[in-house]
């Protein structure tokens, strides 16, 4: 089990002046880790490492975000060779770098699909962000012929947001999911219920990037 030190991350419930962001925070984390004997050829640190980013790299801490990769070693303690399984156990403290905006961040992403149920948006390195039809700018509507979310200016310009459209974006919302297993296939033709991500991030549209670069209001 991990146990988390040092500054939390910013809470939803902060309350900033909104900045154009996509970069990740850090956090602080102590674990206990296992180094097998095929990484003993490895200077310690390395191994370290390398086991960190196994067990926690693209992976989702409840309340915490999504870790990126391994930062820094803060601390480590002498290895101590478990009994009966060659495994070195060695107490660290380090610090992961996390995605996890705040509320009212402003965010570029783009978009990844779109359908009735709203917008979905990705950026470099997480998918789950979300942009429901209420929360699209107002008058958008939804093309189900060309399966597209469609918005009209005041001056009846028209845009598209299609797949792969760059737009600005606000944090509004996150939520969280613990990942409990499926149950099993009984067989029977019940559908089983699909799994909620462990975290992801309902959303705002602030604008088109090519509506600033055009000099329209956002």
């Amino acid at each position: 089990m991990f146990i988390l030190v040092g500054s939390p991350l910013p809470s939803q419930e902060l309350e900033e002046e909104a900045t154009l962001s996509d970069r990740p925070s850090q956090t602080t984390i102590s674990d206990l880790v296992q180094i097998s004997p095929e990484d003993f050829s490895k200077f310690s640190a390395v191994a370290i490492e390398d086991n960190i980013n196994e067990k926690y790299a693209n992976k989702v801490i409840q309340k915490v975000g999504l870790c990126i990769g391994f930062y820094d070693l803060l601390e480590s303690s002498d290895g101590l060779i478990g009994h009966g399984t060659g495994l070195v156990n060695v107490n660290v403290k380090f610090r992961m770098i996390v995605f996890r905006p705040f509320k009212g961040e402003i965010v570029i992403g783009k978009i990844t699909s779109g359908t009735e149920h709203g917008i979905k948006i990705g950026v470099e390195f997480f998918n789950d962000i979300l942009i429901p039809p209420d929360l699209l700018l107002p008058g958008a509507r939804f093309d189900y012929a060309d399966q597209v979310w469609i918005w009209e200016n005041e001056e009846g310009s028209t845009f598209y947001f299609d797949i792969g459209e760059i737009v600005r974006f606000r944090v509004e919302v996150e939520e969280w999911h613990d990942q409990i297993p499926n149950a099993p296939d009984l067989g029977d033709g019940t559908p089983v219920s699909e799994r909620k991500p462990p975290y992801s991030i309902i959303v705002c549209v602030a604008c088109f990037l090519y509506m600033i670069s055009n000099g329209e209001p956002c």
